[in-house]
């Protein structure tokens, strides 16, 4: 039998040399929030212009969702006769319905007095149903959501994103609380930033819009993202285990939209697309997406949330690289009292975004050679080596070690007390035939 008290035996994590991977120089960053129009775009995601709504995450999970809208009507009206309209279709509504999922998520965690909002600019009607109190449904008049509804190409499209919950125009026959769209999301002054900075100068290109349209998605959901990383801090620090653990959920989740948005280049026409990563001299290396600030911001984040294991565990980390974490990890999970299960659920989170993470990048690799051919994945071209001598930017994250050892460790010990427990009861049972 192994004993889970171990005090001499420690888990041993490998000594990797990992060369953190460089931020893009200033001028690339500058350049990439330039052409995508963050700076107008972050001014939309900080408003706080309405006092009576005050939830802990912004506007810009909406916004993000609106456009998947616009998008979808770029999309069908591609005047390409080689365009995959059919594909571009399924994959939008997947995408809107992503969102709309999230999105309900995190609003189901708000109070709903916190989502309705004294109603400006926003359509009413009035349904009454015989026998029952009447019901205020409000509209939005801003959103292009209605406007794909009664257009031909897109109605079916529209038919199929569930607006309900956001105030978007269905009948609210159950009463459920309003969220006033047009003043939390803005979408007329959100569709002012829909242009490029290289419309109307002779870029003529039918995948620049989809690919502005798809960073922009990105940008709305890491901004989002980063402010779910904030609210799960503090509820850890309040010890509100439950509530940070479905943040860790949530949080795991919009990685896996930014992988599923990120995606959307496949269906990109490969001359086209190649033709506009020369006109926009996107630099021949697989860490383009390393220019993005805010996506390196939030994975670093991410990453950061293993600062937070000690407080779960109720120790401090052995100033000595002592195991106590360690320890107090595998007590939890082999031992836990009552009403701990909360704290397992949420270092099982913690885990969840670590491989959501390496997935996202890992995925983003394997887009870059499809798209761009693997000679840019591997950053050969760049810097001018031998496949066998890469200096891949993006295969540095997967050499990084795990971001939660102590769990990792656990984990294996805990395996470990299995395999000879269950071992040492079927000699038991062969002994005793």
């Amino acid at each position: 039998m192994v004993d889970l008290d171990w005090k001499t035996r420690r888990m041993e994590t490998p000594e990797i040399s990992v060369k953190q991977q460089p931020p893009a120089p200033a001028s690339a960053t500058s350049a990439y929030e330039q052409y995508l129009r963050i700076p107008e775009l972050s001014r939309l995601w900080a408003a706080r212009d309405f006092p009576d709504w005050r939830p802990s995450l912004s506007s810009s999970r909406l916004q993000g969702l609106e456009i998947t809208f616009r998008f979808v009507s770029i999309a069908l009206s591609d005047p390409r006769p080689y365009a995959d309209r059919r594909e571009w279709t399924r994959r939008l509504e997947t995408l809107a319905a992503r969102q709309l999922e999230i999105i309900a998520a995190l609003c189901e965690d708000e109070d709903a007095s916190e989502g309705v909002l004294s109603r400006d600019r926003s359509s009413s009607e009035v349904w009454k149903i015989p026998g029952s109190t009447p019901m205020v449904n409000r509209t939005s008049e801003a959103s292009l959501l209605p406007r794909l509804a009664v257009w031909e190409r897109s109605e079916a499209v529209a038919s199929k994103i569930h607006p309900f919950t956001l105030g978007l125009g269905e009948p609210n026959l159950d009463g459920k609380p309003n969220l006033e769209y047009d003043l939390i999301c803005r979408p007329a002054e959100l569709h002012t930033l829909k242009r490029t900075p290289f419309d109307g100068k002779g870029l003529k290109n039918h995948e620049n819009k989809p690919l502005f349209n798809v960073h922009q998605i990105l940008e709305s959901w890491i901004f989002t993202g980063r402010q779910l990383l904030q609210r799960i801090g503090a509820r850890v620090s309040a010890q509100e285990w439950s509530a940070a653990s479905a943040d860790c959920w949530l949080l795991e989740r919009i990685w896996k939209l930014l992988a599923e948005a990120e995606d959307l280049h496949m269906l990109m026409d490969p001359d086209d697309f190649l033709r506009l990563k020369s006109q926009l001299a996107i630099s021949a290396d697989s860490g383009f997406c390393f220019r993005s600030a805010s996506l390196m911001e939030f994975m670093k984040a991410s990453k950061d949330l293993r600062r937070l294991v000690p407080t779960v565990l109720g120790v401090e980390v052995d100033p000595n690289g002592g195991p106590r974490v360690q320890e107090a990890a595998m007590r939890l999970f082999r031992r836990r009292g009552a009403g701990e299960e909360a704290k397992v659920h949420l270092l099982q989170g913690f885990q969840a975004v670590e491989a959501a993470v390496k997935r996202f990048f890992f995925a983003y690799r394997q887009l870059v050679a499809a798209v761009m051919g693997n000679l840019e994945a591997s950053g050969n071209r760049l810097v001018g080596l031998p496949p066998s001598c890469s200096a891949d930017a993006l295969a540095q994250v997967f050499l990084e070690p795990p971001y939660f050892p102590s769990l990792d460790a656990a984990k294996t010990f805990v395996g470990d007390f299995w395999q000879h427990e269950l071992a040492g009861g079927a000699a038991g049972s062969r002994t005793g035939q």
